[in-house]
């Protein structure tokens, strides 16, 4: 039984929120350890034409299609189904069609012959493990998050789980377009093995383009981006470039899917947050409605089209400049790996006011501690800059319960920054902390954070396992090498 798995990453938005919409701009992307997984295996029977869909972390949540490829490509949903799924409904119309365009239809057909059985399943991390942890009567620390087990059933219908803002949507998408187009021979396995490849550019249009259709509008693709492309510096693709592919009527996909159409504009910068640290992420149990916020804020920013332009260029400016600041530290790790990692201990038990106060610094380290008060004071300024431009628009960008949250964390000892990740809200934050081997467990910054967040009484918080990916986006994943994943595809069968 051929079989083929692809994992993607999900997101976080660390600075660029608003921002990335417009192409003038960039965004920096962390992706994330927590990633989707797709599973397509041929099945040994003689229907032929069907494709099975699976996802067992869900109540009712099996569905199943017919596909008719000729005189055009339909796949059809089975009477059967207990609910509609667009994700995977479109991910399968638009990709088989993309398929019979680059193969043919003989070679689709060919492929085809044997029914696809199709699993999908997703990091806990996605999902929000409160009750999960409540049922094991454990407290909410990432130490308890291990004890869950992998891809753990959610209980609920697929409508109704609580999100945790990772990019759960772009990632399922990501992962299961692309494992269609290597299982059909689209893309060939060793074409993912290049960062920027071809494979990998037509595996990220595509699912840039199933992305908008299933959300009914062209977003800045960020999170499409980081679940292929891994952490970077991203700057969006100009959105006409499949706006011919939105209507009803639909012209061929390759023409304009292709990694040559030169009207694919986006750009990818080399990124990766600095050695010896760590972004902590948070499920805040509150709500944000991400399409009104940014419907709210754009609609601000035309109305006052030079006040938001200048705020706009200054965010831009600090965005760059974090970005940068943190690349540099990575430079200078590379350059003095031992007092890279003393200046990380150091700053690891201090506040970040007392961080450059110490006149027994040693010289060698001194250009780290700099750079590291740098990335504080920048990641300040643009939460000052996020907050203005939530005044300005009547738009809850930091709320004022973020606010006290945040300001209580960023002053804790070894905390670099923080934020609202993306368009901000009630959802989540993030956090960059030191994060060293030499420090004792009891002592480390993100116990520190972990003890705020556990007691914390104004919001009710509740962390995730993520830490940053340094693979690039897209993989070929191998069944065994993935904890549980034999498990969620038994349990589905």
């Amino acid at each position: 039984m051929r079989t083929t798995i692809i994992s993607a990453p999900g997101k976080v938005l660390v600075a660029g929120g608003y921002l990335v919409l417009d192409p003038a701009y960039s965004g920096v992307v962390v992706s994330t350890s927590s990633r989707f997984y797709t599973v397509v295996r041929d099945e040994p029977s003689s229907t032929v034409n069907t494709i099975h869909v699976r996802s067992p972390q869900f109540l009712n949540s099996s569905w199943l299609y017919t596909t008719v490829l000729d005189p055009s490509v339909l796949i059809e949903a089975a009477a059967v189904n207990s609910g509609k799924n667009k994700f995977v409904h479109l991910a399968l119309q638009h990709t088989i069609a993309l398929a019979v365009e680059v193969k043919g239809l003989a070679a689709v057909q060919q492929a085809l012959s044997r029914p696809l059985d199709i699993t999908i399943v997703g990091d806990n991390d996605f999902y929000s493990q409160r009750a999960k942890l409540e049922e094991l009567r454990l407290p909410r620390t990432i130490h308890s998050l291990a004890s869950i087990p992998p891809f753990c059933p959610t209980g609920v219908t697929l409508a109704d789980v609580h999100k945790t803002g990772l990019g759960s949507s772009a990632a399922l998408i990501t992962s299961l377009t692309a494992a269609l187009l290597v299982h059909l021979d689209v893309v060939s396995q060793a074409s993912l093995s290049e960062d920027v490849g071809e494979g990998r550019r037509l595996a990220h249009n595509l699912a840039q383009f199933v992305h908008c259709v299933v959300q009914g509008k062209v977003g800045s693709g960020f999170d499409v981006s980081a679940a292929v492309f891994g952490s970077h510096l991203y700057t969006r693709f100009d959105p006409s470039v499949i706006q011919d592919l939105m209507g009803e009527t639909q012209p061929k996909l390759y023409p304009i899917l292709s990694p040559a159409n030169p009207a694919w504009n986006y750009h990818i910068g080399n990124f990766k947050l600095p050695p010896y640290t760590r972004i902590m992420l948070a499920d805040v149990d509150a709500g944000s409605d991400t399409p009104s916020l940014v419907g709210k804020v754009l609609k601000w920013r035309k109305e006052k089209d030079a006040e938001a332009d200048a705020l706009w260029k200054n965010l831009d400016q600090l965005n760059q400049s974090l970005a940068q600041v943190l690349l540099h530290l990575s430079k200078l790790h590379d350059q003095d790996p031992k007092n890279y990692e003393s200046a990380v201990k150091y700053l690891s038990s201090l506040q970040s006011l007392q961080w450059g106060a110490n006149p027994l610094q040693p010289p060698e380290e001194e250009p780290i501690v700099k750079a590291l008060s740098e990335a504080h004071d920048i990641s300040e300024q643009i939460r000052a800059k996020m907050r203005e431009m939530g005044t300005l628009s009547g738009v809850p960008i930091e709320p004022e319960e973020q606010t006290r949250l945040l300001d209580t964390c960023t002053a804790l000892p070894g905390v670099i920054g923080g934020g609202v990740p993306g368009a901000g809200g009630y959802d989540a934050i993030w956090l960059l902390v030191c994060d060293t081997t030499a420090t004792k467990p009891d002592q480390s910054p993100l116990e520190r954070v972990e003890n705020i967040w556990s007691a914390y009484k104004e919001l009710s918080m509740s962390p995730l396992s993520s830490k940053e990916s340094l693979a690039k986006g897209i993989r070929l994943e191998v069944l065994d090498d993935i904890p549980g994943l034999g498990a969620a595809i038994a349990a589905s069968s």
